[in-house]
């Protein structure tokens, strides 16, 4: 068991806010490391940190290994591959990027860490862009790959497929977990069930003394009141035998002792905090957008040609009313000319006449930077502000967030803010053109739950197999120019 990293004292700070607040980490050579966390928690640069390519001026870092890096997509540098046989699996003919399409540049990134040679692999969502067939491949590829590996991937599949250990960074603090990722959602779980136990313990015992402090000190109060009484009594007497009596101030004393002694009790039961909600989400369809065609959109004798490339040749499908169906297959293969199909209503697709329709295409919004978060999101919105508020907290938005204007969100925050105002939108039928990409995994988890209780019909492109498992009823494979419904 040799160390690889070692650091201590990770400490960064931005605007205020702590980012990284690391006493020690440790990465060894048998390390296959998961690391999750919402966005901006600071994994990118906890891992340009490990990697050395962000120097803190406080802090020790001894590091005894070589690692090699595949960043986010935005930060692809090519390099000369030269195990020519991974890169004929990858799919990659040739090294100018200038012309690859995203999965493409994926494959590439991939291929230059696998043939480095380096002690260790850091990755940063590797498997944005690639397809299920290039996704199984780099699983495969990972499995036998005899180094550590430091991954920050929303990929639930993959996660459970390559590590063993999760790192998860929260409020700039490092928590580990044994297990992929279905095992740290379990142990998380257990925590929650477990603070819940304590927590309602803990409040009945404070409800209890509570109670027992008011009792008392209406007890103490009643005798106030009766001794107040008696001394007046006695004050219009001459002094006869009630002015010997014992006085009843030594009670009152007792009873106030009593109401301190639990209130100390209290104290000392500290602060315990309850767990996190699970917030549920109920959206609605306004009666003007109901639709009764049990099939609102369909395609018959659909073929298309892009250039010399055929696309779709005699296709056709039928997409039943409510449901969520799921469009996979490879690179490539028509599945966002599809939704452009539909969208421009192209030769034979019927859609219904009353179907209102939204589309989520990635990189695709527009907005006014200078609008704030609420205005934003209630433009055009027949939800009430609380309902709305409902949909950004389960999306990771902050009440602090919620008052900012749009220009401070971050990338990844856009994207969540107009997944959330598509989903409160007035519409009936959503396409969503891999919605999950660039999420972090509380808001890919969060984005899956409001899918499914979405009241209308979703139409979704993704290459993430738990969003699949979870959310589609229906799946549709294109392949071979035709669309094909999986059994």
């Amino acid at each position: 068991m040799n160390i690889l990293i070692k650091a201590k004292d990770i400490y960064v700070e931005y605007m205020g806010r702590d980012i990284l607040d690391i006493d020690e980490l440790e990465l060894y050579d048998y390390d296959r490391i998961g690391l999750v966390g919402a966005n901006g928690a600071g994994k990118s640069t906890l891992l340009k940190i490990l990697l050395g390519e962000i120097i803190l001026p406080h802090g020790k870092m001894v590091r005894e290994a070589d690692f090699t890096y595949i960043p986010q997509l935005e930060d692809v540098v090519v390099q000369e591959v030269t195990d020519y046989a991974l890169m004929g699996k990858l799919g990659i003919e040739h090294l100018q990027a200038e012309h690859k399409s995203g999965g493409e540049e994926t494959r590439l990134k991939i291929a230059q860490a696998l043939s480095s040679g380096a002690h260790g692999i850091f990755a940063d969502e590797p498997t944005c862009h690639l397809d299920r067939e290039g996704i199984d491949f780099l699983i495969n590829q990972i499995k036998y790959y005899s180094g550590a590996l430091l991954i920050v991937s929303h990929d639930r599949y993959f996660l459970d497929q390559v590590v063993d250990k999760i790192w998860e960074l929260k409020d700039g603090k490092i928590t580990e977990y044994w297990g992929g990722y279905s095992e740290y959602l379990a142990q998380k779980e257990e925590e929650r069930q477990a603070q819940a136990a304590q927590y309602k313990k803990f409040s009945a015992e404070r409800d209890r003394l509570e109670k027992a402090i008011i009792e008392k000190r209406n007890q103490a109060r009643k005798l106030d009141q009766k001794a107040k009484g008696a001394s007046s009594k006695n004050s219009s007497e001459s002094g006869g035998r009630l002015s010997h009596q014992k006085p009843t101030g030594s009670k009152q004393k007792k009873l106030h002792n009593a109401a301190k002694n639990m209130e100390h009790r209290i104290e000392e039961l500290g602060n315990v905090k309850p767990p996190e909600a699970i917030r549920s989400v109920q959206f609605r369809l306004s009666k003007a957008l109901e639709l009764y065609n049990p099939f609102p959109i369909t395609g018959k004798g659909i073929s298309k040609q892009l250039g010399h490339k055929v696309i779709f040749e005699n296709a056709a499908f039928q997409l039943p009313l409510g449901a969520k169906i799921a469009i996979t297959g490879a690179n490539g293969t028509g599945k966002t000319t599809l939704f452009k199909m539909i969208l421009e209503r192209e030769a034979g697709i019927s859609i219904s006449p009353k179907a209102a329709i939204g589309y989520f295409a990635q990189n695709g919004y527009k907005f006014d930077r200078a609008q704030g978060v609420m205005e934003y999101m209630l433009d055009n919105c027949d939800y009430q502000i609380s309902e709305v508020r409902a949909v950004l907290a389960s999306m990771g938005f902050s009440q602090l967030d919620v008052r900012k204007e749009l220009s401070a969100l971050s990338g990844g925050e856009i994207i969540k803010l107009q997944l959330a105002k598509m989903l409160l939108g007035r519409y009936n039928i959503l396409l969503m053109d891999e919605p999950s990409n660039f999420l972090d995994l509380p808001a890919v988890e969060a984005l899956e739950n409001l899918m499914k209780n979405y009241a209308g019909t979703i139409l979704f492109i993704s290459h993430d197999a738990r969003l699949l498992e979870n959310v589609a009823d229906i799946v549709f494979e294109i392949k071979d120019r035709k669309i094909i419904q999986r059994a």
